[in-house]
């Protein structure tokens, strides 16, 4: 058996109920923001249908991950001077444990991105979180750390924000944006570098043109092998992840404004990748398992200019779906890049990205309302959900329960009685 099992062979091998039961990355089982479950609720609020919310010690954009009893999120904490992992028990929302490391180093980030902002990713055994500058860290599921990396600086006026993914033993980050830059592949059990592939780094102290991915990579199955693929500034690209070879490259992932910002993470299905650039970038869709520059040979639809800023898109069945920053909704066809909601307005400033579940689709905005829409080509909003407080978080489902990070609180959502 090869020494990097496919994590995600491995997940397709397991039915859907066992799919259902964790949520072990930021955008779920298989990275792509589905999730398998039948029974979750379609309407709640700051009373209705709460199992429990507890308060957190500071704001927060990192997305709750679920394994068993155990959820699992980022958070400063301290003035933000310890970046830290915070373990609370599914059933009532008790903290098990807290632990992380001091880091009082100033470093840079804007005012929307508080430290901790990637999500934690788990196996069942370890929990490995990226701290930016602090480093990456793993922990048992009873808090004991296990190994520490130091990556470096990651300086960006902006901050950092792009989640770790595993892949069989092995742990990939995309250690950036900042003036180094790269995607790093560790052992997952040890924390011992397996490769390295750098980038060309982009200005880090304000002045123009500004540069920075805080993309966060997916892995998928393409005929009869796996590819790595993240959005870049200018590019999307796709690498070995065995290996961090890169395989293919396809220009145009630009911003709206003349940087070069990709905030947005691909997505991918039946072949097809949909990424798109930060601030109103560029949105395009290009076929996987190319060699070498592909712009000519492989994209299939390519937009200048759309309205997405930093939300990420699911796809369903043969459709794109978003809730951009601007309170427009959209469903694109993945082959063609027709727009089937025709940027319709429903809602105010939305981070989030999208969850689909249940036959519906799921994404909450700013202001803390969860919009749900149905999951098909025709518009249709099911319900708004407020919970009166700001979520720049994308929300997790597990087991028939929706977890929702706020500034304020980490919320439980649940009809069970």
């Amino acid at each position: 058996m090869p020494r990097c099992l496919p994590a995600l062979a491995l997940l397709l091998t397991l039915s859907p109920f066992t799919l259902a039961d964790n949520w072990p990355a930021w955008r779920g089982p298989k990275g792509d923001g589905h999730s398998a479950e039948k029974n979750v609720p379609l309407e709640w609020g700051p009373t209705k249908n709460v199992r429990w919310k507890v308060a957190l010690p500071e704001p927060g954009n990192s997305t709750p991950v679920v394994w068993g009893d155990r959820v699992l999120i980022t958070q400063a904490a301290d003035k933000s001077t310890r970046r830290t992992v915070m373990c609370f028990r599914r059933s009532d929302g008790k903290l098990l444990w807290q632990k992380g490391v001091e880091y009082k180093e100033k470093e840079p980030t804007h005012g929307t991105n508080p430290y901790c902002s990637a999500s934690p990713v788990t196996d069942g055994e370890r929990v490995i979180a990226s701290f930016g500058s602090a480093g990456m860290v793993c922990y048992d599921l009873n808090g004991k750390e296990l190994w520490r990396k130091d990556l470096g600086k990651m300086i960006h006026i902006w901050g950092n924000a792009s989640s770790p993914v595993l892949y069989g033993d092995l742990c990939i980050l995309w250690a950036g944006p900042g003036k180094q830059q790269r995607l790093v592949a560790v052992e997952k059990a040890t924390g011992k570098t397996v490769w390295e592939h750098g980038e060309p780094g982009g200005k880090s102290d304000g002045s123009r043109p500004w540069v920075g991915s805080w993309s966060t990579p997916i892995i998928v199955r393409v005929g009869d092998h796996d590819e790595l693929i993240l959005g870049m500034p200018e590019k999307l690209k796709g690498f070995d992840p065995k290996t961090g070879k890169e395989l293919w490259s396809c220009d145009g992932l630009h911003n709206g404004s003349g940087d070069q910002l990709v905030y947005t993470s691909p997505v991918y299905a039946d072949g097809i990748v949909v990424a798109m650039g930060g601030f109103g970038g560029a949105a395009m869709a290009v076929k996987a398992g190319g060699k070498g520059d592909v712009t000519k040979t492989h994209r299939l639809w390519y937009r200048p200019q759309n309205p997405q800023r930093i939300g990420s898109p699911v796809i369903v069945g043969e459709h794109a779906c978003i809730l951009n920053d601007d309170g427009t909704a959209q469903c694109i066809e993945v082959k063609t890049g027709k727009d089937l909601w025709n940027k319709q307005r429903v809602g105010g400033s939305t981070w989030a990205s999208m969850v689909a579940a249940a036959g519906r689709l799921y994404v909450t905005n700013r202001a803390g309302d969860t919009l749900v829409f149905a999951a098909r080509p025709k518009f249709e909003q099911l319900a708004k959900n407020s919970l009166g407080e700001p979520v720049l978080a994308s929300l997790a489902i597990s087991d028939g329960d929706l977890f929702i990070r706020s500034h304020k609180h980490l919320w439980c959502i649940s009809e069970k009685k």
